[in-house]
């Protein structure tokens, strides 16, 4: 059997410190009813972690962590559809994010707010392809109102956070 070295050990543990902080929240989230003009609505606190990765240019990890976010909170909290409507918005949202964040011309705090709302759309656009019926375009405001909220909960939390991130890497 061979051995991981250090700065690999340490690379998995960050990892899943961030895909296990992001399964908690995922899961906090589910417990919380509220109804804010559409259904689903909710913080996104989850994508706090992968808008971080991203930050510190670490797509690849960004990926990682969020598609064992979606499966493994899924199936443990949720069910497939939550799971397709979940990895919808949350691929939509990194694509988003990432172009942004590598253009080097938007803020964080912009990248995130275009990434709530692209993650909401993405989402929509599925309960409209699933459920068959263009009604779902109703929730269009409120689902882009909460996208645009969301994004600024995460990116303030992200530039309150980003200067910890080195020091939890163990750098």
């Amino acid at each position: 059997m061979t051995q991981m070295s250090p700065g690999k050990t340490r690379k998995l543990a960050f990892l899943g410190l961030f895909v296990t902080l992001s399964m908690m929240l995922s899961y906090l989230e589910s417990l919380i009813p509220v109804y804010l003009g559409a259904p689903g609505i909710k913080p996104g606190l989850a994508n706090l972690f992968i808008l971080l990765l991203l930050m510190d240019k670490r797509p690849k990890e960004a990926v990682t962590v969020n598609l064992l976010r979606i499966v493994l909170s899924g199936f443990l909290f949720g069910n497939l559809f939550s799971v397709v409507y979940s990895m919808a918005g949350a691929l939509l949202s990194m694509v988003v994010m990432y172009a942004m964040l590598f253009a080097g011309r938007f803020h964080s705090l912009t990248a995130s707010i275009a990434g709530g709302i692209a993650h909401n759309l993405a989402q929509l656009a599925v309960a409209v392809l699933v459920l068959d019926t263009d009604a779902m375009i109703y929730y269009l405001p409120a689902l882009v109102l909460a996208g645009a909220a969301a994004g600024v909960l995460n990116g303030l939390l992200a530039g309150i956070l980003k200067p910890y991130l080195r020091r939890l890497r163990g750098e």
